[in-house]
């Protein structure tokens, strides 16, 4: 696991540098109290989930977009 330490409004990219492109922009919108709101940047065809969710999605019991 990579491990960062990011302050508000800093980045994470996740993408390919051979070709430049950005896959996904994680971004720390907010810090409040024990909390950290994120902003995710992804083209719409690349689904992102709350790990309960992914995981529910992986058993069976949950459909996406429901």
């Amino acid at each position: 696991m990579l491990v960062l330490t990011r302050k508000n409004r800093e980045s994470v990219i996740i993408g390919r540098p051979e070709d430049l492109e950005v896959m996904l922009e994680i971004t720390v919108l907010e810090i409040e109290g024990g909390r950290v709101r994120l902003g995710f940047e992804a083209d719409s065809r690349m689904p992102i989930h709350r790990r309960e969710v992914w995981d529910r999605i992986c058993n069976g019991e949950f459909q996406p977009n429901q």
